[in-house]
């Protein structure tokens, strides 16, 4: 049904087209205090470091913060050896993306992402009345010919979360540098780098040391994860200068708060916190993904701070059925049917007892019929 324009406001065409972004559970009906394993959250929490920098702002609410979040740039520029001009602050890094839709679509440009590409990608596009075209992935990883042949002539944008979100698979630096070197120069190349620093692999990069050089690579990072800042909503991106000023004219003036901006700082100085995130990962994820394989479900291998398990290999026993089981122990993990994966589950890497629980509770669901 069309609405009267004369009588009542009307959101412009395909607004009410776009699927909202729906995030992982929090809540277990009956439970007071369920283990949340639905959004990739850290586990630890934050540093300490970080948590005092942010009471200690608490005496400046009533200011305005630093609109080019100055100390914020000069710490991210110097722990990562980048020029400070070239670096956009986001309100998280989906400002980041839905900026950066804005600068380059017009009605009928079109950007590319996998078919299981994060969602946040997609809402940007099609916001500024743009095309989303979904490049089929082999074995829930990025085809770099699938995504090359869906560029054409009004393609803007090219999405990659490298690792990616929700599969936890990779593409690695040589890849990447395939990818980039056959696009077009006018395309920009987007690596939302949310889970980076969970990879290790010796062929992996985030794509920091080739957008250097380059005038159409945008790397994304979040303090979200690894630093376990995600209220505080702080991303980053290092651009080449003449988009990283493009996006500058039209962000919010104060899209990064005093809080945030001071709790990222501290964060990133914390290497300890760090490392001992990283640490609970790489000693969990393996043994996450061994034991549910043990049961007979499909995991993903993953390079991020959670695994994607796939239950069709269970005939009779469904992903939103064992979804359910868990969050009657008291367990949240996060159906990813939104994605286009309705039998599948992501689940964080949690602490130990989290990560056994779980694999006891699938086990009960899979083997007493749910």
């Amino acid at each position: 049904m069309i609405e009267d324009q004369a009588t009542r406001p009307v959101a412009k065409a395909g607004i009410l087209d776009i699927t909202p972004y729906v995030p992982g559970k929090a809540k277990a009906e009956g439970i007071e205090n369920p283990i949340k394993l639905s959004a990739n959250e850290n586990i630890l929490g934050c540093s300490p470091a970080a948590r005092e920098a942010f009471a200690a702002a608490a005496g400046q609410m009533g200011l305005y913060p630093d609109g080019r979040g100055g100390a914020l740039r000069a710490a991210v520029a110097e722990r990562h050896g980048l020029e400070p001009e070239r670096l956009i602050l986001g309100c998280g890094t989906d400002e980041i993306f839905a900026l950066l839709n804005q600068v380059f679509l017009e009605p009928g440009d079109n950007i590319v992402q996998g078919e299981y590409g994060f969602g946040a990608y997609a809402i940007g596009a099609r916001a500024n009345q743009g095309e989303v075209r979904l490049a089929a992935e082999t074995n829930y990883r990025i085809d770099i010919d699938a995504i090359l042949g869906q560029v054409d002539e009004r393609t803007r944008l090219v999405f990659i979360a490298n690792p990616a979100n929700p599969t936890g698979t990779f593409i690695t630096a040589d890849e990447i540098a395939r990818l980039h070197a056959d696009l077009p120069p006018r395309v920009v190349l987007v690596l939302d780098g949310a889970y980076a620093e969970f990879n290790r692999d010796p062929t992996f990069t985030d794509g920091l040391e080739l957008a250097r050089g380059a005038e159409n690579i945008v790397v994304t990072h979040t303090f979200s994860k690894l630093h376990g800042l995600a209220s505080l909503r702080v991303g980053w991106a290092y651009a080449p200068a003449a988009i990283a000023h493009a996006v500058d004219r039209i962000r919010l003036p104060f899209n990064t708060s005093i809080a945030g901006q001071a709790a990222a700082v501290a964060a990133l100085a914390d290497l300890e916190f760090q490392a001992r995130s990283l640490a609970l990962v790489e000693q969990w994820r393996p043994w996450l993904t061994q034991q549910l394989g043990g049961l007979g479900l499909e995991v993903v291998p993953s390079a991020a701070n959670f695994v994607l398990v796939g239950f069709s290999t269970r005939p009779g026993k469904t992903a939103a059925e064992a979804e359910v089981f868990l969050a009657r122990r008291g367990l949240i993990v996060r159906g990813v049917a939104g994605y286009g994966l309705p039998n599948h589950l992501r689940i964080t890497i949690g602490l130990e007892a989290h990560n056994r629980a779980v694999v006891e509770a699938l086990a009960d669901f899979l083997g007493a019929g749910g």
